[in-house]
């Protein structure tokens, strides 16, 4: 039997398994009866469900001939360019959006952080005490957003969720973009509250909502990304501020994708629309993205940091930031404001790949030309094809798939960084055309039907 031949039987077998699963509702095959006077063995993770789906995918890679995207190992220092597989590539997957992970202050900040603290808090700050770097790093957020205070925890996506949760409960609601993050909505999903999604940017969908349903619920939170990391577009500020201070709502703005990125100085959202910061409730963002760290942070009013260090659990029972993650986010904000050619570099990269591939014919859906551009290519194994094809040419761009979107919104994600050159960016625009071309009205599944 050829490995076509397994491929096809394992993909008949599949289908053949997701039939019985629905047929139990979806749960996995009931345990085997346990045999008296045998030793109980422990549950077998790989019958969940996502075990089959797993395999699955795998499958139809090995059927078109390709392998997996994710989880390549990445041989060199993360940038424009990575080092994977022995060879050098273009890379186009990387967060470092000014280049600070390499700035000479980051490191150099790192790692005298390091020598001094060590590499751990060892405690919650709560319990174990502050640290003069926590603060450091805190009051240089603050200060870069222009608001009273700001606090940083050990994790994006943990900093949203338990934001939600410690500030909305079951008798309040929460209303999201529908392109949100995943951790917007698994906080608002863990925290009880009534939930809504509305129409991308819409917000007279928000305004007329509220009109009708503002007075069933004590607190009401609207939450919008500053960049949207699927799409590289962003909402309009003056409307969602307006809208939420007449219905008496919270507004909440995520930045993980836009601060360092938006403003001519990387302040972001309200630099770029000229909007006073002071007036949105809730800033939050990551320190993994721009400022070449791990975690998260919120800021805004002193009241509101108060509250987050006594009532947020992922703040109140997890360990602080390591001395090293903080001195280096801290370093990577006086970097940013510093040197603010850095944003003006990659403004000019994020306009140039939009604009040329939009001139190529390709389908860059809503990006506004700063950091993030996709690429849209239409369904999932095309866009895993047309990136592993992209990969073989040298450059590295990871596919998008469902459900992260839609089925037929399948895309390759292009993240720009300020050391990109321009002659990388047209090559990257040149080669993924010509990929996308090579694919128009190739019957992927072919070989599969045989």
């Amino acid at each position: 039997m050829t490995a076509i031949d397994k491929d096809r039987h394992a993909l008949v077998d599949r289908l053949r398994k997701v039939r019985e699963a629905r047929a139990r509702g979806g749960r996995p095959a009931p345990a085997p009866a346990r045999v008296a006077g045998a030793a109980p063995k422990a549950f077998d993770f790989s019958t969940l469900p996502i075990f089959e789906q797993m395999r699955f995918q795998e499958a139809v890679g090995r059927s078109l001939g390709i392998g997996t995207p994710f989880f390549r190992q990445i041989d060199s220092r993360d940038g424009a360019r990575c080092v994977i597989d022995g060879e050098e590539r273009i890379n186009f997957a990387s967060y470092d959006y000014l280049g600070l992970g390499s700035h000479p202050d980051v490191r150099r900040a790192a790692v005298a952080a390091a020598e001094e603290w060590g590499v751990s808090a060892n405690a919650s700050r709560l319990v174990g005490g502050e640290r003069p770097y926590h603060g450091a790093l805190e009051r240089a957020v603050a200060s870069a957003y222009g608001v009273d205070a700001a606090v940083a925890m050990v994790s994006g996506h943990a900093t949203n969720v338990t934001t939600i949760g410690a500030l909305i409960g079951p008798k309040d609601l929460i209303l999201m973009d529908q392109l949100i993050h995943n951790s917007i909505s698994e906080g608002a999903r863990l925290s009880g509250a009534a939930r809504l999604t509305f129409p991308h940017n819409d917000f007279d969908w928000v305004d007329e909502t509220l009109a009708r349903v503002r007075d069933r619920y004590e607190r009401v939170l609207i939450v919008v990304e500053g960049l949207y990391s699927m799409d590289g577009d962003f909402p309009d500020l003056p409307r969602f501020v307006e809208i939420k201070a007449r219905h008496g709502a919270w507004l909440m703005v995520d930045e993980a994708h836009a601060f360092g990125v938006l403003g001519a100085t990387g302040r972001g959202l309200a630099e770029l629309q000229g909007v006073d910061p002071r007036s949105v409730e809730i800033w939050m963002g990551t320190l993994s993205k721009t400022l070449a760290a791990c975690g998260g942070y919120v800021c805004g009013s002193e009241a509101l940091i108060a509250y987050l260090k006594h009532k947020a659990p992922g703040f109140v029972f997890s360990v602080g930031l390591a001395a090293p993650v903080a001195a280096a986010a801290e370093a990577a904000v006086r970097a940013m404001l510093a040197e603010p050619e850095r944003v003006a570099r990659l403004r000019a990269n994020g306009l140039r790949f939009r604009e040329r591939a939009a001139a190529a014919g390709l389908d860059v859906g809503l990006s506004e030309g700063y950091a993030v551009t996709p690429v849209i290519i239409g369904d999932s194994p095309r866009a895993v094809v047309a990136a592993d094809r992209l990969f073989k040419r040298g450059i590295n761009a990871l596919p998008i798939i469902f459900p992260a979107v839609p089925e037929q919104q399948a895309r390759i994600r292009f993240f720009l960084t300020s050391d990109h050159e321009e002659a990388e960016i047209d090559r990257a625009v040149d080669e993924t055309a010509e990929v996308v071309k090579s694919l128009e009205g190739v019957d992927l599944f072919a070989s599969l039907r045989d």
